[in-house]
């Protein structure tokens, strides 16, 4: 991810039982059959009551759950999910995306690579974290799984516009994004539009730019968007309420970019992305809004 710095469930009510238990009247007389409705109809009023309350929240609970179409059936144990996105951090993230380039430079016994160089390098070193991130989470599924699936659409998924869905993710994440560089300029004071690196990079050839195009358009997006959406995200909505699961996910993925100037608008991307992924059930959707994201910024790096 890049940073642009400027940036039914319908539940039936409960009918209430108006039926009574009919005795001859040789058994109970006016006055005691009157007492003996009073004292049977009670209970079995409050017990109807709660009964309504309870499905009535529950009805309200399954509208807002409502939202998100994901299954509960996720091809990781549950046991190992935070083993696996550790391992993924420390054993492929950082050494890969931040530690790549200057592996590279070692190699060629270069302290500063070309801005050519640079791309090429990036580019190798995401693929290689792409194929790696995709054997880890096939080797860590559960047998009869197979994890890419998570790509393809489901039953509920289907009846959801997912090319709809990106286009008002992307313009509403646009928005926010813009409204906040606004709010942080105010509070923090402005900063540079452009990361000087990427334009560098931009900049020095036709080869650069299209590699540039396919690092943060493509490999990245499709990168971040399995590993954080489809892995994480997916696992953990299956142990709470998807709200709390965006929100989480999304603070890990704005922490895994270790930028502290943007971790808020990293954050706020994340949400938008997850809840993106959850009303569509989906990986399309959000990986089309972060590609737009990126290609936004990119061309707004290259023209300021």
């Amino acid at each position: 991810m890049i940073l642009l710095q400027c940036a039914s469930v319908y539940l039936t009510p409960p009918k209430f039982s108006t039926e009574s238990r009919k005795l001859p009247d040789s058994f109970l007389s006016p006055n005691s059959l009157l007492r003996s409705s009073v004292f049977k109809s009670n209970p079995s009023s409050k017990a109807s009551f709660k009964r309504s309350c309870a499905q009535n929240e529950d009805a309200h609970e399954a509208s807002i759950q409502g939202f998100s179409v994901l299954a509960g059936d996720i091809p990781w144990d549950r046991g190992s999910i935070w083993s696996t996105m550790a391992f993924y951090m420390f054993c492929l993230h950082i050494p890969l995306s931040f530690g790549g380039l200057s592996v590279v430079a070692a190699i060629l016994h270069e302290p500063l690579l070309d801005p050519e160089t640079e791309a090429i390098s990036l580019l190798i070193a995401q693929i290689l974290e792409l194929i790696a991130t995709l054997l880890l989470l096939q080797w860590t599924a559960k047998p009869r799984y197979n994890f890419l699936n998570l790509l393809r659409a489901n039953t509920l998924s289907r009846e959801r516009n997912w090319l709809l869905a990106s286009v008002l993710g992307f313009g509403f994440l646009f928005l926010l994004v813009f409204l906040t560089s606004i709010l942080a300029d105010r509070l923090i004071g402005p900063k540079a539009v452009n990361n000087p690196i990427v334009k560098e990079i931009l900049l020095s050839s036709d080869i650069s730019r299209a590699t540039c195009v396919l690092v943060y358009c493509i490999v990245t997006p499709l990168l971040e968007e399995t590993v954080y959406r489809g892995f994480l995200l997916t696992s953990i909505s299956s142990r709470m309420k998807w709200q709390k699961a965006i929100f989480v996910s999304s603070v890990i993925f704005s922490a895994a970019h270790f930028s502290g100037d943007n971790f808020l608008q990293l954050s706020i991307i994340g949400c938008v992305l997850g809840c993106s992924y959850c009303w569509t059930g989906n990986l399309s959707s959000s990986i089309v809004i972060h590609s737009l994201y990126n290609a936004l910024t990119l061309m707004l790096t290259l023209l300021s």
